[in-house]
Parts: C-alpha cells; structure tokens; sequence
C-alpha cells in the first residue's frame, strides 16, 4: 500500500475538481481513499510519498505514438532535399525502420517509455514499423512495456511499400499479437495498425477486412496527412482518403484515425457518423508542413479528438501547448483553442483509451486506477477550482513530473527510475543506435 500525503489534487474529477492539502491511499492498483483530514493507518504498512504541497494530477495518456523513431534522434543525413512529405519519409523514417533490427526494436521502446515516464505519460497508444524484422516486433514491445510498467496499445502498420510477403506478415502480426492479449485488458492490448491510403492497395486493404472479421477491435491508421494521400486516392481510385478508407470498413467506434489534415466536410460527416476518433498531432504536421488539421470544426461536428505525439516528443504538456496556440493562429480567434486542447488531452484521450482498457483511469476518485503522477509545481499564483486548466497550460511541463506510478506502482521516484536500471540501459541503446546508424 502507498500513502501519498501532503499535496495539493488535480483530480480531473468535475464533481471535485481541486483538493488543496489532501492524502490519498493506494491499495493495490486503485485508489482506495483521499482525504483533507488525515488517514487513519488502521495498522497497516504503507510506503510514504510526502508530496511537501506539489501538484498531484493523473498521469497524461498519448493516443498516438511512434516507438520505432527512437533512434532518429541525431541520425545521419542522406544529403538529399525533402521537397514534400513522401520525401521526408523515404529520407528519413522509412531509411530508419527497414534497418530495425529486433533488438532495436527493444531499446527503441526503452528509450521511449523511459522518456514516457520521466514526463508523466503511463498510457501509450504506438504505431510501429520495423518491415525486414515484423514478426515478434509487438512482443518486444510488449515485454519492455510491462518492465517499465506504462500501460500500452500496440499495432504493426501494415503496408505495401516492401512487397506482398512483407505485407501479408504484418498482418499476421497483428493477429496474432491481438490474440496473445485477449486475457490481458489492463497493461497491454493490441490493434490492427495501417500505414495510409497510399501505401495500401485495395488487395492488400481487402486481406486487412478479412483478417478483422469477428474482432471487436479498430484500426490505427494515418488518414490523409500529407496532401500527396488525398492526390493519390483521388487520381487512382475517384475517391477521398476517408471515403475510399470506409469502403473497407475501417472507421469504427474504437478506430484512430490519425492526422485527418486533408478532409472536407463530407469526410467529416462520415466520421462523425462512424463515431471513430480522429488524433491530433499538431508538433508533428508543423514539423513536416502538411498543413493544419482543422480539430475545432471537427470537435463543433461532435467528432471526438484526442492528442498524440506522433513521437515528436514524450511530453504531452508539449502537444497541449501547442495545439491551443496553432488553433488560435490558424482561426485567426484567440478565443479558441484553450478549452478544445485541454478536452482533448485530458477527457478525450481518456474516453479514447477506455475503449482498450476496462478500468476507470485519467480521474483521481476513489477505486479509479491508481495512475498518478506529482508534478514540483505550487504555482506562482493561487490554483483554484475555477483555474486549473490554465495551470496545466502556462504553468506545467514535463519536466516537472517528480514521480511516476502507474496501475499502483512506483515507476519513478524523486526523478530516479525504480527498479530499472537506466544507465545500462541507455548504455546500450547508444552501442544499437551506431550500429543502425553504419547501415544506413
């Protein structure tokens, strides 16, 4: 059991939003009481987490994700111009994941989930390619997840771009990952991942349809990021992304659809009708100039959006930021932004990952899953029921998160990783990267 005493609660919670100076006691993986008044021990043995006044809030959920892009941090150029996005993914990603070996896949989680947990994030939904090593790719994920102890949704993107064989084997990897987490619903679950439109033919897309029927799972798919998708669908097959998409039934309740840059309003209306959740990856589409996706249209249209990454960085507090400033500077309104990011991030992403996981995490109540970080914040102003989100806003980032826990466990303590040894780790994650790197 873990007491945590002494903080001040962002619960996330609208019927008791802020709790100044509380306890909470953790029992296993749930929050088993919070309290103003001190706790009564009843005899028991509690591991003490004195939070001295700092910020206690749930730990932050990212809807999308790349692991596989780990080790493109610092690699070697090809010397070639990126005019369009179908060249940044040739130079870069698509250089980088057909030398992914499966041992780098593993450290390639690590480092990822490392960063994760020192900035709060304990739910990660990851897209991944590693196209000459698929086969047991999502298991060495899964392992390095359950070590770390986050909490993880998996997928392998299928696609065409390696070949038939390559192809056909990506989608046996999502079987079959899927189906090794049938009786695990609470730390690791899989999805049927797709790359796009574009790299997926309709033979390919109709294997996909095949292999899903009878599974109550979605797909993790890019939709129409770049505009070369949109161009793409329209001059071979007549069709939108979203359309042509639909036509293999691949919008569902529990469905990502990432990006949607490149849509128009009956794209918009079809995913509304579908109910699937689109992600927004603001950082990300500024950093490969594909445009802005229009999150404040879609969210007046009923569509719910989360927040993601698109492994630009690990911290959400970084997404947030700049998702409400993009929105505000593409709408031309400083009026928008605020109120649709903190949605997005902090309910949205919740709603999302419920369709995954059972349990009732992203809140601090009681029985709620003890997922749950504390922040060195105190705030140079009063934080007051009516305030928090502009607190979490100008006020927090992620190098703040002072502890980390996830399903009541200790991932981090006062900034030091439990139980992994991060040094050995990371020591060998820089002898990989060299090695990946003179392949390429």
């Amino acid at each position: 059991m873990i007491k945590i005493k002494n903080a001040n609660i962002i619960t996330l919670d609208e019927n008791r939003p802020f709790i100044k100076n509380a306890n909470l006691i953790i029992q296993g993986n749930k929050i088993k009481k919070i309290s103003t008044k001190g706790l009564d021990d009843e005899g028991l043995e509690y591991e003490v987490l004195d939070a001295k006044g700092k910020l206690l809030m749930p730990s932050f959920i990212n809807t999308h994700m790349h692991i596989y892009s780990s080790f493109g941090r610092g690699m070697p150029s090809n010397n070639k111009i990126s005019n369009n996005f179908i060249d940044i993914l040739e130079n870069v990603w698509w250089r980088l994941d057909k030398k992914l070996t499966l041992e780098a896949v593993k450290y390639s989680a690590f480092n990822t989930y490392l960063e994760c947990i020192k900035n709060g994030v304990t739910t990660i939904f990851d897209h991944h390619a590693s196209p000459y090593n698929i086969s047991g790719s999502l298991s060495k994920i899964a392992n390095m997840s359950k070590l770390m102890g986050v909490r993880s949704c998996l997928c392998y993107e299928v696609s065409n771009r390696d070949g038939k064989d390559i192809a056909l084997e990506g989608i046996k990897e999502n079987i079959n990952f899927m189906n090794e987490c049938d009786n695990n619903q609470n730390l690791i679950r899989g999805m049927f991942g797709l790359h796009a439109s574009f790299t997926l033919d309709d033979e390919l897309l109709n294997e996909c349809a095949k292999a899903m029927q009878g599974r109550n799972e979605g797909y993790h798919v890019h939709v129409a990021e770049g505009i070369e998708d949109l161009k793409h669908s329209i001059k071979n097959y007549n069709k939108t992304v979203v359309e042509r998409l639909n036509d293999f039934d691949i919008f569902k309740k529990n469905t990502l659809a990432v990006h949607c840059i490149h849509t128009n309003e009956k794209d918009l209306e079809l995913l509304k009708s579908k109910e699937t959740n689109v992600i927004h990856n603001p950082q990300s589409n500024m950093g490969n100039a594909v445009g802005y996706s229009k999150v404040i249209d879609m969210i007046n249209k009923g569509i719910k959006v989360g927040l993601g990454t698109d492994g630009y960085t690990a911290d959400m507090l970084e997404s947030m930021k700049v998702s409400n400033i993009i929105s505000k500077h593409e709408y031309k309104n400083s009026n928008i932004g605020f109120n649709e990011t903190l949605d997005m991030a902090l309910k949205n992403n919740k709603f999302i990952a419920s369709k995954y996981f059972d349990e009732d995490f992203g809140i601090i109540k009681e029985n709620a899953l003890a997922d749950l970080i504390i922040l060195d914040y105190k705030g140079t102003t009063e934080i007051l029921d009516n305030n928090l989100g502009s607190h979490i806003l100008f006020g927090l980032n992620g190098g703040l998160v002072d502890t980390t826990i996830c399903n009541g466990e200790i991932l981090m303590k006062e900034k030091k990783l439990i139980n992994i040894d991060e040094e050995l780790y990371s020591k060998k994650s820089k002898e990989i990267s060299k090695q990946i790197w003179s392949k390429l």
